[in-house]
């Protein structure tokens, strides 16, 4: 019986979850990871292997009742656990609001039987074509399935506080980025696509011309705003997060030293993602650490983890961004 704080990581075999295993790891605690490998990867905790302080369950989250034994004494438990991308969930809405809300109701409940701490995975999609920098009073306008399901994933999260009394938090992320980044599936994710394209000495995909800026934060910064997040007496709050300093794609393209082909600028998004962080570093004394030139050059020394991902050109790009035309275009 292991002695350490107790936390539950879920999706913690995926890109931010692992992650935050290895920092919670690191901060002494005991660590409980649920993944069902659908976007998760056993390799990203292979190095936890032989750590009996980390214990791993493949399971989908919609599987967890209360009582689960992977819940027992937890102090947090940490909620990374959905499906993400915008265009399948336009394709499968059923399907992202079953996870991605249904899912988080089974883990509020599992937290609820032991009354542990949640910190929710909240996405800035909620805000839609949001005013920057963006706050956190700002409008909510999801506009797709993807960012409704994430957001009303957050919605259940303060019921349960209000109605249950459940201490939650929630934090919306922004541009995460970083290793262990999701390699297969659905077009998506600009590192993703860019890496493949320069493992294969392919021309990066720019979409439009390239000015438009992202508020890319490194992922072990992103741990950490949740391990603030989660440590702090505060309950029932919400903290954007993000390095507050966006980047624009072709400062991107500039870092990893490709040549770009430019495609079709994409209807409903935006021009700029800029979290305004005050509340987090005002609140909670937390501040980003790794620069993104740092970041990238992180990713570019573990390249070789995006081999096998798929190699996207501007054809197949404009294939599986059909339903993101039709839906969201004028």
């Amino acid at each position: 019986m292991s002695m350490h704080p107790v936390a539950v990581v879920t999706g913690g075999a995926g890109f931010i979850g692992s992650h935050m295993v290895d920092l919670l790891v690191a901060r002494g605690y005991a660590v409980r990871v649920v993944d069902n490998l659908v976007g998760g990867r056993e390799a990203n905790l292979a190095h936890h292997a032989h750590n009996p302080d980390v214990i791993f369950e493949n399971i989908d989250i919609r599987a967890l009742l209360p009582g689960s034994p992977l819940f027992a004494d937890a102090r947090y438990v940490f909620h990374f656990a959905g499906i993400g991308d915008i265009v399948p969930s336009m394709e499968n809405p059923m399907e992202y609001m079953s996870a991605n809300v249904q899912g988080t109701v089974h883990v509020l409940e599992c937290a609820r039987a032991v009354g542990a701490k949640v910190i929710y995975a909240a996405s800035s999609s909620c805000y839609g074509l949001a005013d920057t920098p963006t706050r956190e009073d700002h409008p909510i306008r999801p506009q797709y399935p993807y960012a409704l399901s994430k957001y009303q994933g957050e919605q259940a999260c303060f019921h349960w506080h209000g109605c249950y009394k459940l201490p939650v938090n929630s934090v919306r992320i922004f541009n995460a980025y970083g290793t262990r980044s999701r390699t297969s599936g659905a077009y998506g994710a600009v590192f993703g696509v860019f890496l493949r394209q320069m493992l294969a000495n392919k021309p990066l995909t720019v979409v439009g011309d390239g000015t438009q800026t992202r508020d890319f934060l490194y992922v072990t910064d992103v741990a950490r705003g949740f391990l603030a997040a989660a440590e702090t007496d505060r309950v029932g709050q919400v903290w954007n997060l993000g390095a507050g300093r966006p980047q624009s794609v072709n400062r991107l393209v500039e870092l990893l030293g490709g040549n770009k082909i430019h495609i079709p600028k994409r209807p409903g998004e935006p021009d700029c993602t800029f979290a305004d962080i005050t509340k987090l570093t005002t609140e909670l004394g937390w501040r980003p650490e790794v620069s993104f030139e740092e970041g990238v050059a992180l990713i570019v020394e573990n390249i070789d983890y995006w081999r096998d991902a798929p190699l996207w050109d501007p054809a197949s790009i404009a294939k599986a961004t059909e339903t993101w035309f039709k839906y969201l275009g004028n």
